[in-house]
């Protein structure tokens, strides 16, 4: 081969090598600097050394071979920059053979000659096959380097595509609770106003209920104080007569056995008139303590008398506004009960409405008896006792049975309901049971209960403790 189609074969294969080189280390991208004179070298390089040969006359049949060395000390000069990438160092240390060798053989044609450096074919040839096959296991080993840094890179930009991706959903989660929190916050306001609002109603509606409970009331006490005040105005009348009749034996001169007798009556009726008139006087204070708002202070309290003036007044108050309705109504209490510490308003409220509602109860059945038919005897009881002997663990129980129409099972648990009431339309509120339990159990501590067989009666039950 003549030495141009020598130069022109190293220049195609140079062409060859740079372009995938340039490619193999994306060259634009990591030395864009450098790019370009490498992309033009193999052709200005070959060019140089084509017009040292014509222009100067220089001969040698070694000049592709110099051309070669020139090309691949200028790619080793790039992968001495590129040697912060792991495949530049690799190539880099795979074609350092090739270049010492090069060197080196040339250095001894030189200093030797030919001649002389025949005798060390073999060795040479044994070197360049040796570096030829360095060259192509590092170039392998560079070429998986490489992928596996590709690899690494797909993998890092996977990740990072996965963290932009959780990123970008926890900015939309953010903004999405900013904007539910902004809602959430919008409705709790609403709900805080409904609910300021659901208070006032609530409030205006438990005073209706103390209202009509003292409605309910008015009548029976005005029956109830009608008996202590005639009581109160007979005595008097009759204390009067004795102090006239007293005057006269004096008057008279009569002996002193009849004043003293005269004296000991109008003492009598003194004491009686003091009795009732402080009857009066308790209902009074019953009826004003009722109509009051609670204080929310216990007391201790006799429950067995507040349980038996609530009952006449619950009795009379039905009295009043049906005149032809009469009820037996019996008092059975414990007369051994301490004095229970409760608030007297409130315990009174809950007493007076479970009477009511019984005495409502008989009356309605008493309604659905044939004309003329006595068989029915409509009752209302009430009944205190303790339960319990420890101190801890003792407690009284108020009973209020009647012997009405009773509640139907379908909807015996609703009655503790607000609003619930098995009273027709415009007859009950709904909220006197509702407000009875939780008078009891949140207010005192206690439990009602209730137990009803629809046509037989209605059994209420209040447990308080009394420690």
């Amino acid at each position: 081969m003549s030495i141009d189609a020598g130069l022109f074969v190293s220049m195609g294969l140079a062409a060859w090598v740079t372009r995938l080189f340039r490619r193999f280390f994306d060259l634009p991208n990591r030395l864009p600097f450098w790019d370009k004179p490498v992309k033009q070298a193999w052709w200005v390089t070959g060019v140089a050394f084509f017009a040292i040969e014509k222009l100067m006359g220089i001969s040698d049949d070694h000049i592709d071979d110099w051309y070669l060395f020139v090309m691949a000390s200028l790619l080793a000069c790039m992968l001495w920059l590129l040697r912060s990438y792991r495949p530049a160092r690799t190539l880099l240390l795979a074609l350092s053979p090739f270049l010492v060798l090069f060197l080196v053989t040339m250095v001894a044609e030189i200093v030797l000659g030919k001649k002389m450096l025949k005798q060390y074919e073999d060795i040479i040839g044994t070197s360049w096959a040796f570096a030829t096959f360095w060259y192509v296991a590092f170039n392998v080993f560079a070429w998986n380097q490489k992928k596996n840094l590709e690899k690494d890179r797909l993998f890092r930009e996977e990740q990072e595509r996965a963290r932009q991706t959780v990123e970008a959903q926890n900015a939309a989660l953010e903004r999405l609770v900013a904007t539910r929190t902004a809602e959430i916050t919008r409705q709790k306001e609403a709900l805080e106003h409904t609910l300021a609002e659901l208070k006032a109603t609530q409030s205006q509606l438990i005073q209706s209920e103390k209202m009509a409970s003292l409605g309910e009331l008015t009548a029976g006490i005005a029956h109830e104080i009608q008996n202590p005040l005639n009581f109160v105005n007979n005595f008097a009348e009759v204390s009067v007569e004795l102090i006239d009749e007293l005057r006269e034996e004096r008057e008279k001169g009569q002996d002193e056995g009849l004043e003293a007798e005269i004296l000991g009556d109008l003492r009598q009726n003194l004491l009686k008139i003091t009795h009732h008139g402080g009857r009066a006087s308790s209902i009074v204070k019953g009826m004003l303590q009722h109509s009051r708002s609670s204080s929310g202070q216990r007391e201790p309290t006799d429950l067995n008398a507040l349980a038996d003036e609530y009952l006449r007044l619950a009795y009379h108050g039905l009295r009043a506004k049906d005149k032809s309705f009469n009820a037996n109504f019996v008092a059975q209490f414990d007369e051994s009960l301490p004095l229970i510490s409760v608030v007297p308003q409130d315990m009174g409220r809950v007493l007076l409405n479970l009477m009511t509602n019984a005495f409502y109860a008989v009356q309605q059945r008493s309604k659905e008896q044939p004309p003329g038919d006595t068989t029915y005897q409509p009752t209302v009881t009430v009944n205190t006792i303790r339960i319990g002997v420890a101190v801890r663990d003792a407690m009284v129980e108020i009973r209020v049975k009647d012997n009405g129409t009773g509640i139907p099972e379908g909807v015996l648990e609703k009655v503790f309901q607000p609003f619930f009431t098995t009273k027709p339309t415009g007859q009950g509120t709904g909220l006197g049971l509702s407000l009875a339990y939780d008078i009891v159990t949140k207010g005192h501590g206690g439990t009602i209960g209730v137990n009803s067989t629809e046509g037989v009666g209605t059994e209420f039950t209040i447990r308080l403790p009394i420690s």
